[in-house]
């Protein structure tokens, strides 16, 4: 590892300098809590020599995970989008669901793929979260349902969203793939609406490589979605429901398990990681770090960056300088389901609908972080980021929208 100094044009690779970390950082890097632990449950498995089907691991883990959010049942499935397609299908919804656009791109697709129609509706620009007045102007007579996405360790105004369901007789979803062990005034996220769905792939801060779960309070709707990720088998031969697979398997169980464990020290070091970014960043003009409600427990999984035109530089070329300095940092969630296929062609004209959201797609910046994360990549960060501030506050106006490579 290396870290040079970043206080001159001459120093940053975009310019021809050598890259400030000598391999890239990416966002969402893969925890691997206790390697041993892994290594020893994966034995277990193979000396039991039961590998899936619904096998002792996945049972525990869906215990400890239930135990953990304070919810009556946990329904682990392969992997997140097949858990948000299941619970969607379980709980009845059908025709047009309304679903934000600023959400990853699985949120609508686990939509369309029931034959339903996404409606895309804007976000708050306090908390990226799905607008409640914006839903309740969506709603028509085709309307069944709603799919909320908790972005970043927040929460969505669930409140406001049930009363919005129960009065139209709508059925409520969250997609909770960003807020494992975070709350809702003191709650833990899991119990809302009608379910909750998480997702455990890799890049996720609790993983079990690949896998999720749909957390619900509804004993029936737990039995349905148990029969549906494994074909609709009730019995050996005996099948009482449509379904289809979506079983995780033994070893992700213990992947899961052995994750579960440390998990407070994983939240611990990414909360630490996101003051020494907040500290890096304090004071530049035209760059906010998403603030964390300090009343709520917070994954703080991810550091969210805002960009605005108070910074010489647009986020293009804000990430463009970190990628060459081997900072893999991203813009989410660019350029919005609604911009993407095949919503793009269906819905052309939705973004006039969506203001808030296209001006997010446009400034959001997420940083790398996690128990991986070199320490100096923080600096690194704060480093350019003040640069780029220093070195345009003396420069013509004209002169600022110059590409950094061709400035000297």
């Amino acid at each position: 590892m290396t870290q040079k100094p970043i206080r001159t044009d001459a120093d940053l690779a975009i310019n021809g300098a050598p890259p400030a970390l000598d391999f890239p950082v990416h966002v969402g890097r893969p925890n691997v809590a206790d390697r041993d632990k892994f290594m020893w449950l994966v034995d277990d498995i193979l000396d039991r020599n039961w590998l899936t089907n619904n096998g002792p691991m996945v049972c525990e883990l869906e215990r400890r995970i239930a135990d953990y959010l304070g919810v009556k049942h946990c329904v682990a499935m392969c992997n997140g989008t097949i858990a948000l397609e299941i619970a969607i299908r379980a709980v009845g919804m059908s025709g047009e669901v309304i679903v934000p656009s600023y959400t990853f791109i699985a949120t609508a697709h686990a939509v369309s793929w029931q034959g339903l129609r996404p409606v895309f509706v804007d976000v708050s620009a306090q908390d990226h979260c799905i607008d409640p007045e914006a839903v309740r102007r969506a709603i028509t007579p085709r309307t069944t349902g709603i799919v909320g996405t908790h972005l970043w360790g927040g929460t969505c105004d669930v409140e406001a969203l049930r009363d919005i369901a129960r009065e139209n007789n709508l059925k409520l979803v969250f997609d909770a793939a960003h807020a494992f062990g975070c709350s809702h005034n003191g709650q833990r996220v899991g119990g809302f609406g009608d379910a909750e769905v998480f997702s455990f792939h890799a890049t996720k801060f609790f993983n079990s490589i690949e896998g999720g779960a749909v957390t619900t309070n509804d004993d029936a709707l737990a039995e349905q979605m148990r029969l549906m990720r494994n074909f609709g088998f009730s019995g050996p031969d005996t099948v009482s429901h449509p379904g289809t697979n979506g079983k995780m398997t033994e070893i992700n169980a213990a992947m899961g398990l052995a994750n579960l464990d440390a998990i407070s020290s994983v939240m611990d070091v990414n909360k630490a990681r996101h003051a020494a970014y907040a500290a890096a960043l304090d004071g530049i003009p035209g760059l906010h770090l998403m603030p964390v409600k300090a009343e709520e427990e917070r994954n703080h999984q991810y550091v969210v960056l805002e960009v605005d035109a108070a910074f010489p530089y647009s986020r293009d070329e804000l990430l463009e300088t970190l990628t060459a300095e081997n900072i893999l940092a991203r813009k989410y969630f660019w350029p919005g389901c609604h911009r993407m296929e095949p919503y793009r062609s269906l819905q052309p004209n939705a973004g006039r609908k969506l203001p808030v959201t296209e001006e997010l797609a446009e400034r959001i910046v997420v940083l790398p972080t996690g128990p991986n994360l070199p320490e100096e990549a923080i600096n690194v960060v704060g480093d350019v980021c003040q640069l780029l501030s220093r070195r345009a506050a003396g420069t013509a106006l004209s002169d600022n929208k110059l590409r950094l490579r061709n400035v000297s």
